[in-house]
């Protein structure tokens, strides 16, 4: 197992810190800045470039799950987004130990979401026309309790649940770019 490198580790960390901080912001204020994932988007394709995906083995456990919450986040740049699924499935495929099977549920749902597709783990929520919190609609839903023990994922009706506790983002005339 290769040195782990807690310089990239700590870079990874402090960029997810800043965009929970962004979010936390939005929660205020309802207006979304994504300068602070479109700058953590571009320094994360330097990282990649030089180092694959931030596998568990290269920079931890947190810090592997925060370079998945930055390209999560960056929905402005949906073809990234693509490239990082395939390096971290990639990545599965040879070490499954060294990546997280649910952070790769969450980034396909994200990218089907997000190219206007049904999604395939039951991940991603919106808040509809009468303001209720509610899930995107979602493919071969007889299957979904499989799917989504396969990718360690908690029981769909559990999740749900779960997310009635999160306070739904909504922002009146907000559009991705």
């Amino acid at each position: 197992m290769p040195k782990q490198d807690n310089k990239l580790s700590k870079i990874l960390n402090r960029m997810a810190e800043q965009d929970k901080k962004a979010i936390k912001r939005v929660r205020k204020t309802l207006v979304f800045d994504n300068r602070i994932q479109r700058k953590n988007t571009e320094h994360l394709k330097k990282i990649i470039e030089k180092n694959g995906w931030p596998s568990i083995d290269l920079v931890g456990r947190k810090a592997s799950r925060s370079a998945w919450l930055i390209i999560q986040h960056a929905d402005h740049d949906v073809r990234f987004q693509k490239k990082c699924l395939a390096l971290m499935e990639a990545l599965y495929r040879s070490n499954p130990e060294n990546i997280s099977r649910e952070n790769i549920a969450f980034l396909t749902d994200r990218i089907l979401v997000n190219t206007k597709q049904e999604q395939f783990f039951g991940t991603q929520f919106y808040v509809d026309k009468k303001g209720v919190f509610t899930y995107r609609p979602i493919k071969d839903f007889r299957t979904l309790a499989k799917r989504r023990k396969e990718y360690d994922l908690p029981p769909f009706k559990e999740y749900v649940e779960a997310s009635k506790s999160v306070k739904p983002l909504r922002i009146k005339g907000y559009r991705q770019k």
